[in-house]
């Protein structure tokens, strides 16, 4: 099975409205008077971070990709659980663990380790409390409006092709946007973070809406001009991608990249249709 056909798969499995139909990053569950959000990222040795990897690197990577989940709900953390595999350089996961879970005031909570032979994975839970209401979905583009994206786009590849270069933490140390994602959570009708590539995952928020987004890809920030398309398709960066009302006056920076123009699930990028099998971005 692909990775989309294994999630639909499961989808048939996921009847309980808090999995948002498995068309989102994050489950929504009411307790008490709080809405809390779950969500849940592997990284495995090889595939998400490199060979040899700092560890305390790993550990960073771990944490952020999580956090920039709970950007995406406009999410205050609340704390975090993380599967280890034990090996080479538990120490320096342990201090790299630290220093994120210190930047960002997250709570450790809790987790699992094991030792094993292979390749070393590594998991992490990350928990949230809404601060708007509705939490923002995915779901919810509507006809009109204007679609947009944090940051610059393709650093990470960047970084990741040439190590200890100008963009190197940006691939080893991505920072989520937290404070942005609350800042938007009010105003914004869908919002994502972005992790396997702009063009894949406005494709993932064309779907899950229903709507049709048409794209200019000369509105995009990206790291490398002459390699726009790769930075539009490698992954990665973790900004957040989002549609709102055109009219509305945005609490933060943001580039605003094309337009929500009809009903129907589809991308238009440069006046062409796009599919899932055009090599979008990063699919296991």
């Amino acid at each position: 099975m692909t990775e989309g056909d294994f999630i639909a798969a499961l989808g048939s499995l996921a009847s309980h409205p808090a999995a948002r139909e498995f068309r989102d990053d994050a489950a929504i569950i009411a307790v008490g008077g709080e809405r809390l959000i779950f969500t849940h990222d592997t990284l495995v040795q090889g595939v998400h971070v490199r060979e040899g990897e700092d560890p305390a690197d790993i550990a960073w990577k771990l944490i952020a990709v999580n956090l920039s989940d709970l950007a995406a709900k406009g999410a205050e953390p609340v704390g975090v659980l993380v599967g280890h595999m034990l090996g080479e350089g538990d120490d320096r996961f342990v201090e790299g663990l630290s220093q994120i879970l210190t930047e960002y005031d997250v709570p450790l909570l809790g987790g699992d380790t094991v030792r094993a032979e292979g390749r070393r994975v590594w998991g992490c839970t990350a928990i949230g409390r809404a601060t708007s209401d509705p939490v923002p979905d995915r779901r919810g583009a509507q006809v009109g409006d204007a679609v947009y994206v944090t940051g610059t786009l393709g650093c990470a590849m960047l970084g990741f092709e040439r190590p200890e270069g100008e963009h190197d933490l940006a691939y080893r140390r991505p920072r989520p946007r937290l404070c942005e994602g609350r800042a938007l959570a009010p105003i914004v009708t869908a919002m994502m973070d972005v992790s396997d590539g702009l063009l894949l995952d406005c494709w993932r928020l064309a779907e899950a809406s229903g709507t049709r987004i048409e794209v200019d890809s000369s509105t995009i920030p990206v790291a490398n001009p002459t390699r726009r398309d790769e930075c539009l398709r490698w992954g990665d960066d973790y900004e957040l991608l989002f549609t709102a009302p055109a009219d509305v006056e945005l609490p933060i920076a943001a580039s605003r990249i094309g337009t929500v123009v009809a009903e129907g699930a589809a991308l238009i990028l440069d006046g062409k249709a796009l599919s899932r099998s055009d090599g979008l971005g990063y699919s296991h």
